[in-house]
């Protein structure tokens, strides 16, 4: 089920959205002022956020601005709702990032059309940007990473290291080939000690059992590689 959330200072049109919106399948959550609306974006997690461009303390374009500058919340799409159909205030919120423009009035049908459309390729663009391994999840965007939807907290080396494994997910790495790579990444010099200091912490942080890793694996006499 898609979340949505909905920032609208005509209650009456909120309502009206929340409903239909309810109806259609999707969580939705609302907000009726620009400090509402900024406070519960960022303490929920969203797929599509639908902002009024007027609202009574300041400006959805105000929301959107901070939310492209916010490492968390730039990739949620935003779709604009407004009265406001000239071309200066509808390229103004593509400028800002927003995904669609559409004004009011409008047709529930198609504003559904429409997030239905941005959600399809905010979906894509995810898969793109997001590396999975069974219960292990990485979003290379962010420089993210999950297990069992949980955030796992890596250094900076431990990430880039993990990284590399990831993107020859079942390809041996040689520990040379690993140096390298690392080097390449980090301009941080690693010798054959430090590597396997980082490989234990990685196991730490992310096996069930390190002592018996499943995840990431030692090819004996070879190097290390995710996956089977």
């Amino acid at each position: 089920m898609n979340k949505i959330c909905c920032v609208e200072d005509d209650s009456a049109i909120l309502t009206a959205l929340q409903y239909t919106l309810s109806q259609e399948g999707y969580e939705v959550m609302t907000a009726m002022t620009k400090t509402q609306g900024l406070e519960l974006i960022q303490q929920e997690s969203f797929d599509l956020v639908l902002l009024d461009v007027t609202l009574p303390d300041g400006s959805g374009y105000e929301i959107c601005k901070r939310m492209r500058e916010d490492s968390r919340l730039k990739e949620i799409p935003v779709i604009f709702l407004t009265a406001c159909d000239d071309e200066v205030n509808i390229v103004m919120g593509l400028d800002l990032g927003a995904d669609d423009y559409i004004t009011k009035p409008f047709r529930v049908r198609e504003l559904i059309s429409r997030m239905n459309s941005v959600l399809r390729r905010a979906g894509k663009k995810q898969a793109e940007t997001t590396i999975n391994y069974q219960d292990l999840s990485i979003n290379t965007i962010a420089a993210r990473v999950f297990k069992n939807n949980q955030e796992v907290f890596l250094t900076g080396m431990e990430y880039r290291l993990l990284l590399i494994l990831a993107t020859h997910r079942n390809q041996v790495m040689t520990r040379d080939q690993l140096f390298e790579a690392i080097w390449d990444l980090g301009g941080e010099y690693v010798n054959d000690n430090t590597l396997t200091v980082y490989i234990k912490r990685l196991r730490e942080k992310l096996e069930d059992d390190p002592a018996h890793p499943q995840l990431i694996r030692t090819i004996r006499g070879l190097g290390y590689k995710l996956g089977e």
